[in-house]
């Protein structure tokens, strides 16, 4: 039944949906905006609320003759205050409504997302109580039908003393005290909405909370025409000692007022009860099992690898992980975040066909707004450019140096031809074109301000294409086909906290490009270094750290070998590098650590530096994976704030 409803929901939405596309465009659909709808409208609220609270007087007769005055007077501001605070209320449980049904057939509500399901029930309840409690403030005769219908609707539940709908039965059983009361309910509860809707938009990566501009001005402008053509007025003073018969009703709010006449209180409780229930029951009911629930992500050629949760889309699970795709409207009706699955399965979801071919799909391609994982996935998708980073150009560079620093380890000095020049952030990566149109990604060594060259640190990998090339057949004057660059794992300027880098292997030349640019910018914070290696060999630059320390007084550099051997003579530090760092401090609280090497070095840090204080949004980490496959895909680089070199 469900699957059933689902299906019949999608059909009716995605024709909806591409008729408004064809209209306002992807990126003005109003369907695709409605949480960011749902916040202007509480915006709306929230500024004629305390432009109408201004001029509004609690008590029986001050209430309604202060809201008369306000829509009278002021007609030209006043009343279309109240109007659009009318309005906007509506709207907003509209577009709750219209959220939570398209979320329910569209199949996000479950595993994960069961939070944010059960949160947006309780706003959904919570703007309506507030709904409810408006209409009473102004004690039109209106409101006196729903205070009334209300006492006697709580009335059926056994927990009152004494009947409420004493308190309404004749002139004077309402006073002053009441509207006070009424006007703190009014305030606290869209109080609690707010703080709830942060946390039910907080659990969505990079969730939309504001509407484009050409739509918040279209929305605004047809609300406050709406105001103007159709005011929202008071249904005469309300009298406790007569019944009003006729009323104008806010279908939105009060649907349930004439039910408790023709059905009675308790079948209202079991339809309105009975209903909530099952739509939290919902996520939970006619769950398919997913396989293991977790799948990884690497794409190329980023290599920024990610984590997908069971029932999330690879978009969801690159924006919540950092790694910021391309995509406009995330709903499979735009194409920007179309991209190409090299390898593992997906389920495609839903999106609007036009969209995505069976061509298109049958080369391999995918919306990343809609497909979720069904296996590890490597797809090609780049990294869109953020703030303060630099456009990805595809360039030709000359090597110009090689110096063999380590026996596994090759330093290339790579000079671009022409007058052209690349610019990148430090820690930032490139990739390098091979002949049969794979790639290989690799970090920039040098700092920003050295443009006229890039260095790169290559580590030989074992039956790695490219490296073995590198090791055995490159010579300089040589040309490379470079394209970048890449990545989010950069240095936090704006910080005054102190710097601790923790590194192993060729993650020691995204660490010396940040140390280099940091140094030329004069930040003047503490920096400590710790790079962990095996042998005294796998410290192929330790001069180029030790000269540092001499030469800066905020710098210090901790060398770690994890197996040292009689043979070495080694007086260091031992042990494993994120070891070293817990021995030297109790507490990470006021800290930075930025960890560039193997995964099993940065996950090893990960758990003991947080139990030690240091926030996880301080935690910057960039993990080299090795993938060798011996054939076309010889070796990948994933960054998450993960990196592969291979």
């Amino acid at each position: 039944m469900i699957k059933l409803m689902q299906r019949i929901g999608q059909s009716i939405f995605l024709r909806l949906e591409s008729a408004l596309n064809g209209i306002f465009g992807p990126a003005l659909n109003p369907f695709y905006q409605l949480g960011a709808i749902a916040y202007l409208m509480f915006w709306i609220i929230v500024v004629s609320g305390f432009y109408i609270y201004a001029f509004y007087d609690t008590g029986v007769e001050e209430a309604y003759n202060s809201v008369e005055r306000l829509t009278n007077n002021q007609w030209y501001l006043g009343g279309i205050m109240r109007s659009l605070h009318r309005y906007a209320s509506d709207g907003m449980l509209l577009v709750g409504v219209l959220h939570m049904l398209r979320s329910f057939v569209f199949d996000r509500f479950r595993d994960f997302r069961w939070f944010s399901w059960f949160t947006g029930v309780t706003l959904l309840w919570l703007i309506y109580i507030a709904g409810i409690n408006g209409y009473w403030l102004v004690w039109d005769r209106l409101a006196q039908f729903l205070a009334v219908a209300s006492a006697e609707w709580l009335d059926y539940l056994p927990i009152f003393s004494a009947p409420l709908a004493r308190n309404f039965l004749e002139l004077g059983s309402v006073n002053d005290r009441f509207f006070s009361l009424l006007s703190l309910i009014h305030i606290g509860v869209p109080l609690g909405v707010f703080g709830l809707i942060w946390i039910h938009t907080q659990r969505v990566p990079q969730a939309k909370t504001s509407t484009p501009k050409p739509l918040t001005i279209g929305l605004i402008l047809s609300m406050i025409a709406l105001s103007l053509i159709h005011p929202a007025l008071s249904q005469g003073h309300g009298d406790l000692n007569s019944v009003p018969f006729v009323l104008n009703l806010d279908w939105f709010y009060l649907w349930a007022f004439p039910l408790l006449y023709s059905w009675g209180a308790a079948k209202v409780w079991a339809l309105s009860g009975g209903f909530t229930v099952l739509i939290l029951l919902l996520p939970f009911l006619g769950r398919s099992k997913r396989g293991r629930g977790e799948y990884e992500i690497i794409p190329f050629p980023s290599g920024h690898a990610v984590i997908a949760r069971s029932g999330e889309t690879i978009l969801e699970a690159a924006l919540r992980q950092g790694m910021d795709m391309p995509y406009v409207c995330r709903d499979g009706a735009c194409g920007v975040c179309k991209g190409k699955i090299l390898k593992g399965s997906v389920d495609y979801g839903i999106y609007q066909k036009d969209v995505l071919t069976d061509a298109e799909k049958a080369e391999g391609k995918a919306l990343f707004c809609c497909a979720k994982p069904l296996s590890d996935l490597e797809i090609e998708s780049n990294e869109v450019i953020g703030p303060g980073r630099f456009p990805v150009r595809t360039m030709k560079f000359r090597v110009k140096k090689m110096v063999r620093a380590a026996p596994d380890v090759m330093l290339l000095e790579l000079r671009p031809e022409g007058d052209e020049r690349m610019d990148f952030a430090a820690g930032q990566y490139i990739a390098v074109h091979l002949d049969d149109g794979s790639k290989r990604s690799y970090s920039i060594a040098n700092a920003p301000h050295e443009l006229e060259q890039l260095q790169l640190h290559i580590r030989l990998v074992k039956g790695g294409k490219f490296t073995s090339h590198v090791f055995t057949g490159m010579r300089e004057g040589d040309t490379l086909q470079l394209e970048g660059p890449f990545g989010t794992f950069s240095l936090d300027e704006e910080s005054d906290k102190p710097i601790i880098f923790m590194t192993g292997g060729c993650g020691f030349g995204s660490i010396k490009s940040m140390v280099e640019h940091a140094f030329k910018i004069g930040l003047n914070r503490p920096i400590i270094l710790y790079w962990g290696a095996r042998t005294p060999e796998d410290f192929y630059l330790a001069d180029l750290p030790e000269k540092w320390q001499r030469e800066h007084n905020n710098f210090k550099f901790i060398p770690v070998l994890s197996e040292p051997k009689p043979e070495h003579h080694w007086l260091g530090r031992t042990g494993l590098v994120h070891e070293a760092i817990l021995q030297d401090y109790q507490q990470l609280n006021n800290y930075q650590v930025y960890a560039c090497g193997s995964p099993e070095m940065v996950e090893a840090g990960l758990a003991p530096f947080m139990a030690k204080g240091l926030p996880e949004d301080q935690y910057f980490t960039d993990k080299f994976l090795v993938a060798c496959h011996i054939a076309p895909q010889a070796e990948a680089r994933v960054s998450s704030k993960e990196v592969t070199h291979g």
